[in-house]
């Protein structure tokens, strides 16, 4: 009788912790989705709207228009076509991982369809048709990256969803929110290398005598040779990791509205996915920002990038160690929140970056932002997804529904969003002051933020105006040969747009300030409170 009255007390039996080596085998998924979104991040807006070459440089042929309407770029607003099927395809993905039935678990299958083709796009992206400018290239740029988003959707929104699930505890998800942030930070490095990748491969082959698409292609066989690499990495836990020896796969029973609206009923979720909206949208100004900043306002090579953000993550990497003890002491949300206050004031100072009234020179400059920065990159890359485990747990906990996909669904919207209106909040204030006629006379076929870069289509209306700039040979000929080449040679340089660029300092940080105040409201001792109280029961 003794027996039967204690069966009912009995717990389920629970799954094994992941093994170290396997945590450290699902962070190189994020590594390999890291260099994907980063060589979006860092390399789509200097791809398709190049500042001009410094004085007997080559140039990189324009191949879209730079304008759209209204002020706004026109990159900016394809973008932010992009995010807004991402806003779309983001809740519906997380819901069916949610909901999903297999022997391989819950996950693990989408991250098996997801990694390639969010590679494949990744590349396609930037091998538009047309070596000039065409309309064919833009409707290229936009097919490419709604596919891009639609499948790094599929892969990004399930593996997140896995840190809940694989994580037992609050200090397995804070170590494996830490190891995934170092292969992000992995991720940034390496993507960041496409320029040093050309300038071998240029350097060492002859892809086309023409100087300019010589350049192009060196680039695209270096972002072929990224993306080759990323999608091996995102395959590492889809066939080393068995899902269900890990994770109490219990699909969600609840529909889809119902879900959906449950999880933006979470006050403590609401605030800290809007909170990340606006840290992303002011992270995504800096990282698309800082090519512009090393060549425009500091006018130094763009291989310095590379070694820029090295140096700082780097740096940020044995600030880990002690971001994880103050995270401990003194509580995730305030360790968060010192972090948001050194970005703000470092996006602050990006506007006096370069003056000559600095006693500084360029590369001291570039490395004191950088290790600055490092301590917040730190911060940041660590606690929000321990932070948003923490709120998908109690969640789970007091409903019974086991949402994280959707959780994780919705953060990754907000920081797509976030990232989309960087780009074109960014893209469209660094064109101003490049038409003004400050300085010279500009000419609507005549592009770049600080020297003009003239493209291959020339009318005949305009070939007097390119005569200033190019000599009257080479105007002649490309006037000839239109689509088939570009012109490139630059003989005085414009200061116009630098001011655009230096401003989006400044904005950064309003945005930063608005994250501050959102995810002050976060209730972080409630939260981990409630989740021991209903535990220990």
């Amino acid at each position: 009788m003794l027996l039967l009255l204690e069966c009912p007390k009995k717990k389920k039996m629970q799954k094994p912790s992941l093994p170290f080596s396997k945590q450290i085998q699902y962070s190189i998924g994020q590594l390999g989705w890291s260099i994907l979104i980063n060589i979006i991040g860092l390399h789509q807006v200097y791809f398709y709207l190049p500042p001009a070459p410094k004085l007997g440089q080559d140039c990189f042929p324009d191949l879209i228009e730079k304008m759209a309407f209204w002020g706004l770029s026109t990159i900016g607003v394809v973008a932010a076509i992009g995010r807004l099927w991402d806003a779309f395809t983001d809740p519906i993905i997380a819901n069916s991982s949610d909901r999903f039935r297999s022997r391989f678990g819950r996950r693990i299958p989408f991250l098996a369809m997801g990694g390639l083709p969010a590679a494949v796009f990744c590349l396609l992206l930037f091998v538009p048709p047309d070596n000039f400018v065409s309309t064919t290239n833009l409707v290229w740029m936009a097919i490419c990256m709604l596919l891009f988003y639609l499948f790094l959707t599929v892969y990004v929104t399930p593996f997140f969803a896995l840190i809940p699930e694989l994580g037992h505890t609050p200090e397995e998800r804070l170590n494996l929110s830490t190891y995934i942030s170092v292969t992000y930070a992995l991720g940034i490095i390496v993507a960041s290398t496409e320029p040093m990748i050309a300038g071998l491969l240029s350097s060492h082959f002859v892809f086309d005598p023409n100087p300019s698409i010589q350049t192009l292609l060196s680039r695209q066989y270096a972002l072929g040779i990224l993306c080759v690499f990323a999608a091996i990495c995102m395959y590492v836990p889809v066939f080393v990791i068995r899902e269900t020896n890990y994770c109490e796969s219990e699909p969600s029973s609840v529909p889809f509205k119902e879900a959906l609206k449950l999880t933006f009923k979470n006050k403590n979720f609401l605030y800290f996915a809007l909170s990340d909206l606006c840290y992303f949208l002011a992270l995504t100004i800096l990282t698309t920002g800082i090519s512009y900043y090393v060549t425009v306002l500091l006018g130094l090579e763009r291989d310095f990038v590379t070694q820029l953000l090295t140096v700082m993550l780097l740096v940020s990497f044995a600030f880990y160690p002690v971001v994880n003890y103050v995270a401990k002491k003194i509580g995730k949300k305030k360790t968060v929140l010192i972090g948001f206050y050194i970005f703000l004031f470092l996006f602050l100072s990006i506007y006096f970056v370069g003056k000559d009234s600095l006693p500084f020179s360029p590369y001291a400059q570039g490395y004191m932002i950088v290790a600055i920065a490092a301590v917040p990159i730190a911060i940041l890359g660590i606690l929000p997804n321990a932070i948003l485990a923490d709120i998908a747990e109690l969640d789970s906990l007091k409903t019974g529904s086991k949402r994280e996909g959707l959780f994780y669904a919705g953060r990754t919207l907000m920081q797509k969003l976030g990232q989309t209106l960087a780009v074109l909040i960014f893209s469209s204030v660094i064109l101003i002051g490049m038409e003004s006629g400050a300085h010279k006379k500009s000419n609507p076929s005549i592009t770049g933020i600080i020297a003009p870069s003239v493209s291959g289509a020339v009318t005949k209306e305009n070939e007097n105006q390119i005569k200033e700039h190019t000599n009257e040979k080479n105007t002649g000929e490309g006037a000839k040969k239109s689509k088939e080449t570009t012109i490139c040679k630059v003989e005085e340089e414009d200061l116009g747009g630098e001011i655009g660029v230096r401003l989006t300092g400044p904005l950064a940080s309003g945005f930063c300030f608005l994250a501050i105040f959102l995810f002050g409201k976060y209730k972080e001792d409630e939260t981990l409170e409630e989740i021991a109280k209903i535990r220990g029961k």
